[in-house]
Order: structure tokens, then C-alpha cells, then sequence
């Protein structure tokens, strides 16, 4: 529902008594997560049995107030999804707001046997084009999503999440839900971030520790001189749907910790800025009775905040002016210096994140050793760059001074990570320290009007937060997200490893009301972007039957409607074909028969064409599970090494004949 949408809501109720009193506390303080209001409404007018179920459960007007704002009665849609990062799972959660329901998982770096990803041929071989050496990598770590953007706005067509432990970067489609692609960076072996530039020309993946390019060694003493990071630009081409490596290029980064970058828009298009921490260049001391990093990457009362000109830099390469090293485009430091496209400005202390404000105008840096946020003018960057006289770093990089680029501080609280922004002039900023979430108001280029307004308590130690395009040049207000490492006493224990935390926060009245806790029963997610339903329009069905979903096109050997190919098992010469069409209620054909030692090729088919109408495919002893969509091909190889009879079934339960949707591999 759109806030403009929401208000009518809220209009329309008032007109309904009870419902009217109880919304009408929805902007009251409130105390903690959920408690009452000193001037809470009334509960008088709502029916008994309605009464009864407030009294029995103890809730507060101001608990039913939230949860009329978070309930989507059955068979009711959501307003926004919300894609969040499975951190250690590999994953991508698919969760809908503001019911905070999961809806779906996406398996990106880690195979997944219900969807089939790691089990099916095509998935096998992506995972295996983006190993490390030629081993194939089957974990990850996802950080951060990114979804794809036509003029600054989320566009709904794309998806991109990173894998920090790897330094890969994917690619999923959101006419299906599924991962397309994964790149390796070719120069380092972790990241952090990834975002996209306004029209989602390129990816931007950059670093987190600084290790020699290209995955060599060099001892630690050589720390400052041969480890780099780097600020990988990915080409993305939505033509095939796929990052092209051919056209995509790196620049050469100092080894200052990179952490986390945002794209300019609008007033900063073209330019890109990357915060660091490590300043010191401080390395793991504690095995030789020195200090740990902790100690020695957190003295200096400044880090860098790295401004890059990539319109400059794609024009750079495509001038046939920058070589290529480990198969991509590397822009050296001095190269980067020379040609005018990297700047270095200080940035209080240990920050953890940059953000850009929706007019692109600003850039706000948060220090996780400093209570304040510092806001930076993009204009007077652009004015000291042009006076010149700057100050070099050790490596040449020219440094723009921090009080020329600084146009104000507010001191928000402890910790304070990432912003977002909202549709009414607000800034939010997570405090990891503190457990809360600060709003601010957002002033001007003289440096007025910048200052806290409100903060709520979250449970507990917030990371990032989210907004609905709450990143981008068109937020869209309503909510703030946090996405908590903790929840201790939130829900019923399971053990010694606590659910993660996502708390879904009302920012639309003049105080901000907590509405929902939504337990992560998995890895610790990182961060979401949340866009608005409307933008997505996935495919209820695959678009012909037969269609692969990772070329996105009809595969010419799978079954189809009408029969275009017959199905059974044909030899082939050096490998068994199986082509088999599944159906309510059978498998077409029913029975395999391939030689002990054969390799097999097998082509399943969901020829359905109603919507929702799953079947799937596992066999036993040979690591064979897929799910099919309706239209969907799935492609499996292995090769039949032991003789037997494998008893095979359809895994998705599609109708009363579910049971009898089975068949026999036999290996003679």
C-alpha cells in the first residue's frame, strides 16, 4: 500500500468507531517495542469477543494499533518485497511488507535441493565458472543486496547480491526469482558491498581486506607495498541479462580497509564513493605478542572516504588507454591520479558506512567510533578538486581537506552505521551501540537545519536499516526497517543460537511507532532493499514450454506442447539422452534404462500450464533433486556407475494422484 494509499486507510477507518480510536494512538509515544500510551485510546467500542481476546492476550491499544498496520488478511497482497541478504545461508530472502511473511528463498551460492540450484546441470556449471583456481566454491556470504535502477529509481527487473568470503557478485532475474549468473573478481578474494550506478550501467563490487592482486601471496611485511584493494566495475548488459567481464574494469585502491559504496544520482551522477577504515595500514600483531587489528586499525582520529569519477574511468578504458591484468581492465593508482578520476577526504572515525542523499547533493558518512554523522557537500568537493593544491597520501592520491567538503555534524547517538531517507525530508541512521534508530531532518548547503529529531529503541545492536527505496531518488516513506544482530528476549529460545532480529518500524506520523519483530531462523542477514510490489512483474508461468530458465529461451531437445521431440531414452553415442515430460499425474516416459557406466542427460519438462502447477524429480543414490515450474525445463547429468533399479518420484505434492507420479531408473 503507498503512503498516499495508507493515509486514505487510516481516513477510511476513522470513520468506524473503534477501529478510528485505536488508529488514532498510532503516533502516541510509546515505551519500548509495543507498551501503552499515557494517553493511549480506547478499547470500549470494540465488540466482546474482540474485548475478550485484548484482555486474555494483555495487549496494549497501542499493540492492536500495530497490529492492524502489519496485518494482510488471507488472500490479501503486500505492498513491498523486501529482498534481504542470507549472510552465511548463501541466500536471498524474499519477505513481503508489511506482513513480514517469507516468501520465498532464493539459493544463489549455496545449492539448494527443493529449487534444484547445485543439482541441476546448468546451476552445477555456474557454480562451477565462478570457482577460485578451478575449485568450485558451494558457500557464501551474503551482504548486500542491490536492485537494479532506471533513473536513480528501482526499476524491478534485477537483483544483485555479493558474496563476501569469495568476492563474487550474481545476478538474479525478477521475471523468475532465480540467479542467472556469478562472476569471480579476478583480483581479490573478499568484498563487502555491491551497488548499482542510477541506470544500472555497471555493478560496483569493492573490497574489504587488502590482499595482493590476484590471489598471489607476499608476506605481511610487504603490507604496504604490494597489498592493494580494489573498485571493481561490472558492465551489465540488460540486453542478455548478464554482467559482461569484457567490458568491465577495475581501479587500484590503496590497502585501506574498502567498505561499503554508493553510487551518486542526479547532482553526483558519475561518480561513485567507497569509505575505508584501516587508515593505518595496521595488520594482526596478536600471534607475535603484538596488538590485534582491533587495536591498530582504530588510532587515527580520520579514515577516507574514496571518491571516484567512473564516467571518467569507462571513458578511460574505452580509449585503449588501460591494459588488461588477470583477464580485466586495471586502472593503477597513479593512472587513477594522473587522469583525474580518484580523490581521497577524510571521514571520522572507523565509518562503516557512506550514503547519498535522494538529490544526490550530499554524501553522509557515519563513524562507528564517532557519535555524529558528518554530511559532506558534493559541490564543494567539486570546487576544492578544481582549486587544486591538494595534499597527496602516501600513494599520490590527491586529498580534498575535510572542512572545505564538511557542511555539518548531528550528533544521533552511539554507533551509527547506515542511513536512509524517507519522502518527507528525513534522514535515518542505525546505532549499533546505542539499539536505536535516529531520525534527523535534512537542512541545506549552508549547513542549516541539519539536526536529530527522534529516536526509537530496537532489540538489539542494529547493523543496517531500510527504507522502502530508501537509497534511491524517490523513496517512498511509510517504513524503516532494522535488521537486528540480536533478539535475546524477543521469541522462545532454540538453543544457544538465537534468531536474528528484523523489526519493522510506522515512520509516517511525527513519532515513530515499533509495529512487528520478525525472527530469522537462519544465518545473520545483513542488509534489504525493499521496492514497491507493483514495479515487479514476475512470470506466473515460464513463457513457452520447454524454456530453460538459465538461458531464458526454449531449449531445442526438451519436450513441448505439441510434441515437437519424442520423449523416451535414446543413445546418443557417447552418452544416454533422457527426455521426459511430467504431468498431472504421470512421467512421460516412466521408466529409464541406460547400460551400468553410461553417462545420462536428462531433460525433465513441466508441461503444465496452470499457474502454480510445481512438479519436481529426485532420484536416489545419485544426488539428483529439481523443482519445475510450470513450462520449465531442468537439465541433469551424472553418470549410472552402479547397476540397480532407483525408484524416482515427483517431489512436489501436485495432485490427489500425487503418489502414483513416479517411475524406475533402471541400470543394467
Amino acid at each position: 500500500m503507498s503512503s498516499i494509499d495508507r493515509k486514505k486507510f487510516v481516513t477510511t477507518l476513522g470513520a468506524g468507531g473503534a477501529a478510528a480510536a485505536l488508529l488514532a494512538g498510532c503516533n502516541s509515544p510509546q515505551s519500548g517495542s509495543g507498551g501503552s500510551s499515557p494517553s493511549g485510546p480506547s478499547i470500549a467500542g470494540l465488540g466482546s469477543d474482540a474485548r475478550g481476546i485484548i484482555s486474555a492476550r494483555q495487549l496494549s491499544p497501542a499493540d492492536v494499533t500495530a497490529a492492524l498496520k502489519t496485518y494482510v488478511p488471507s488472500g490479501k497482497l503486500d505492498d513491498f518485497y523486501m529482498f534481504a541478504s542470507g549472510g552465511h545461508s548463501g541466500q536471498l530472502l524474499v519477505i513481503g511488507l508489511p506482513s513480514m511473511r517469507l516468501l520465498k528463498t532464493i539459493p544463489v551460492f549455496t545449492p539448494d535441493p527443493y529449487d534444484g540450484w547445485g543439482y541441476n546441470a546448468p546451476s552445477r556449471k555456474v557454480l562451477a565458472d565462478a570457482g577460485v583456481d578451478g575449485k568450485t566454491i558451494t558457500h557464501g556470504d551474503t551482504h548486500h543486496p542491490a536492485l537494479s535502477e532506471t533513473n536513480g529509481d528501482y526499476d524491478g527487473e534485477y537483483v544483485f547480491i555479493n558474496d563476501k568470503v569469495n568476492a563474487r557478485v550474481a545476478v538474479v532475474s525478477l521475471k523468475d526469482f532465480q540467479c542467472k549468473q556469478i562472476v569471480k573478481n579476478p583480483f581479490i578474494l573478499s568484498n563487502h558491498g555491491n551497488c548499482v550506478t542510477p541506470n544500472t550501467e555497471y555493478v560496483i563490487e569493492s573490497s574489504q581486506y587488502a590482499t595482493p592482486l590476484g590471489w598471489g601471496y607476499a608476506p605481511l611485511s610487504e603490507y604496504k607495498s604490494t597489498y592493494r584493494g580494489i573498485a571493481t566495475y561490472w558492465k551489465f548488459d540488460r540486453k542478455t541479462g548478464k554482467i559482461d567481464p569484457e567490458r568491465s574494469f577495475s581501479i587500484e585502491l590503496p590497502p585501506y580497509f574498502q567498505d561499503l559504496t554508493d553510487a551518486g544520482k542526479l547532482a553526483s551522477d558519475g561518480w561513485a564513493f567507497t569509505n575505508s577504515f584501516n587508515t593505518e595500514l595496521a595488520t594482526p600483531e596478536d600471534y607475535r605478542g603484538g596488538p590485534p587489528i582491533e587495536v591498530g586499525a582504530s588510532q587515527n582520529d580520520m579514515d577516507f572516504m574514496h571518491a571516484m569519477n567512473w564516467r571518467k574511468a569507462e571513458a578511460l578504458v574505452k580509449s585503449g588507454r588501460v591494459e588488461k591484468k588477470n583477464g580485466m581492465y586495471l586502472i593503477p593508482i597513479a593512472q587513477a591520479v594522473a587522469e583525474d578520476l580518484l580523490f581521497l577526504i577524510p571521514e571520522p572515525k572507523s565509518p562503516h558506512g557512506v550514503d547519498i542523499s535522494p538529490d544526490g547533493k550530499y554524501m553522509i558518512v557515519s563513524g562507528k567510533l564517532d557519535p555524529h554523522i558528518t554530511i559532506y557537500s558534493f559541490a564543494r568537493m567539486q570546487s576544492a578538486i578544481a582549486a587544486g593544491g591538494l595534499k597527496k597520501d602516501r600513494y599520490g592520491i590527491p586529498i580534498v581537506p575535510f572542512e572545505k567538503v564538511k557542511i555539518a555534524q548531528i550528533k544521533v547517538g552511539l554507533g551509527p552505521l547506515h542511513v536512509q531517507f524517507d519522502d518527507r525530508g528525513y534522514g535515518y541512521s542505525s546505532l549499533f551501540l546505542d539499539s536505536a534508530i535516529a531520525r534527523w531532518k535534512v537542512g541545506d548547503e549552508n549547513g542549516n537545519g541539519w539536526e536529530l529529531v527522534d529516536t526509537i529503541p530496537v532489540q538489539y545492536n542494529v547493523g543496517h536499516l531500510g527504507a522502502p527505496h530508501g537509497d534511491t531518488v524517490k523513496p517512498r516513506g511509510s517504513y524503516v526497517m532494522a535488521y537486528n544482530k540480536w533478539s535475546l528476549d524477543r521469541f522462545r529460545q532454540v538453543g544457544p543460537m538465537y534468531p536474528r532480529n528484523f523489526q519493522l518500524i510506522d515512520i509516517a506520523g511525527d513519532t515513530m511507532q515499533m509495529l512487528y519483530d520478525m525472527p530469522i531462523g537462519q544465518a545473520e542477514p545483513h542488509y534489504a532493499q525493499t521496492i514497491e510490489a507493483s514495479l515487479i512483474k514476475p512470470w506466473a508461468v515460464y513463457p513457452k514450454v520447454g524454456f530453460d530458465p538459465m538461458t531464458m529461451q526454449v531449449d531445442p531437445k526438451a519436450a513441448t506442447i505439441p510434441a515437437t521431440i519424442d520423449t523416451g531414452t535414446h543413445d546418443a553415442g557417447d552418452h544416454y539422452e533422457v527426455t521426459m515430460a511430467v504431468v498431472r499425474s504421470h512421467f512421460q516416459p516412466d521408466v529409464v534404462q541406460v547400460p551400468v557406466g553410461a553417462k545420462v542427460v536428462w531433460r525433465l519438462t513441466n508441461v503444465e500450464r496452470a499457474t502454480n502447477a510445481m512438479h519436481g524429480l529426485a532420484i536416489p543414490g545419485y544426488n539428483i533433486s529439481v523443482s519445475s515450474e510450470p513450462g520449465a525445463v531442468q537439465i541433469m547429468e551424472f553418470v549410472a556407475d552402479k547397476a540397480g533399479v532407483y525408484p524416482f518420484y515427483c517431489t512436489d505434492f501436485c495432485s490427489a494422484l500425487h503418489l502414483e507420479i513416479m517411475g524406475y531408473l533402471l541400470v543394467k
